[in-house]
């Protein structure tokens, strides 16, 4: 008779993004020897769409195809992503899913869209499935501490800078709103969580599982005592300052994104419009050249990151990729928050530095109602 499955890995988020990215990361990881995962996935919201996506992680290879220009080269490969073995849903499955992060996890990962932090007002604690992220993640936790479990390592992928601190801050913060107890608190600061940045260009789904992605990927993970990897592997870097990457990722590939998704939207452009085509239109890719030019690499240069030209040189390249279908459509979704995070965020920086510079283009688009 087989051992019951234990996986020591708890993922949030069922995205096709997470599939080519740790999740990938982490199969490879496991092929090539090393003692990682396996993965349970788990979805957070009641999306009945997914369901046949969670029947889908068993264990069984899920295609991520690897599409693009590697070292000047067209490429193309499959890769059999086996690390996820498991998939539950939190609303459906929420006995299962407390058990195994009680009983099973060392790990935790998260990526639950760019409002995946966001509460729902006036919610609290009670014997009910919490319906935000992290009053859900709040209970989880509450329910180990309860069971003598050791503290865990928390990895979320959310584009938020400093995710690991800004979701440390907030359960600690719900956890005072909720009354838990002094014990609970100094457990849960004794967990780990980890500053990190995903970049990756995932354009397709494969039903039921699986994605199509650009070559090119990242997991930058900040440096802290007693923090390790996830697991060893070249897409995976541990460096000692997150912030210059966070903002070259943030501030040009991500607001390059969001510019063109208002554009998309303000000009009445085709619904299945790709990126690759919206920067092949010469106006609006003259107009995108001039932000990056007067708007954005201006603020890098008083910030001394000498690297963002060739990193907006590299972008573009990913953005003219012939070979993915990344749709504006997709990119649109969480337009107002994406707006925020991103110019307002650059702009911000932009006034941390003291810097003197008029951004008319960007200032337009934070003005405008779109999204």
């Amino acid at each position: 008779m087989s051992e019951p499955i234990r996986t020591p890995i708890v993922q949030f988020g069922t995205s096709r993004f997470l599939q080519a990215h740790a999740d990938l990361f982490l199969s490879e990881a496991r092929d090539r020897g090393q003692d990682v995962g396996p993965v349970t996935i788990v979805q957070t919201t009641a999306s009945g769409a997914r369901a046949g996506r969670l029947r889908a992680f068993d264990g069984s290879p899920i295609p991520i195809v690897i599409r693009g220009i590697e070292a000047g080269a067209p490429v193309e490969r499959t890769v059999g992503v086996t690390s996820l073995v498991r998939g539950l849903s939190a609303v459906d499955d929420w006995d299962a899913v407390e058990r195994i992060v009680v009983d099973e996890a060392k790990i935790l990962i998260s990526n639950t869209s760019d409002a995946g932090f966001a509460l729902n007002e006036g919610e609290r604690l009670g014997s009910d499935v919490p319906r935000s992220f992290p009053l859900k993640l709040l209970k989880l936790l509450f329910a180990r501490q309860k069971a003598g479990g050791a503290p865990l390592t928390l990895f979320p992928c959310e584009l938020i800078p400093r995710n690991g601190d800004v979701l440390r801050a907030l359960l600690l913060k719900l956890a005072d709103e909720n009354g838990l107890p002094d014990p609970f608190r100094a457990w849960l600061e004794s967990c780990l969580f980890a500053n990190s940045l995903v970049d990756r260009i995932v354009s397709e789904t494969i039903e039921p599982a699986g994605a199509v992605a650009e070559p090119y990927a990242l997991w930058a993970i900040e440096k802290q005592p007693g923090l390790a990897a996830p697991c060893l592997h070249p897409d995976v870097r541990m460096v000692d300052d997150l912030a210059v990457v966070e903002r070259l990722k943030l501030f040009i590939l991500n607001l390059g994104h969001t510019v063109l998704a208002e554009w998309w939207r303000e000009t009445g452009r085709a619904e299945g419009e790709l990126v690759r085509e919206i920067v092949a239109d010469p106006v609006l890719r003259q107009e995108l050249d001039a932000i990056y030019d007067e708007e954005v690499l201006p603020i890098f240069a008083a910030g001394g990151v000498l690297e963002a030209p060739s990193y907006r040189a590299s972008v573009l390249e990913r953005f003219e990729n012939p070979f993915l279908a990344h749709r504006l459509a997709e990119i649109f979704g969480n337009h107002a928050e994406k707006k925020r995070r991103r110019i307002c965020g650059l702009l911000a920086w932009k006034q941390a530095l003291g810097l003197d510079l008029n951004t008319p283009k960007l200032d337009a688009i934070l003005a405008s109602e779109i999204g």
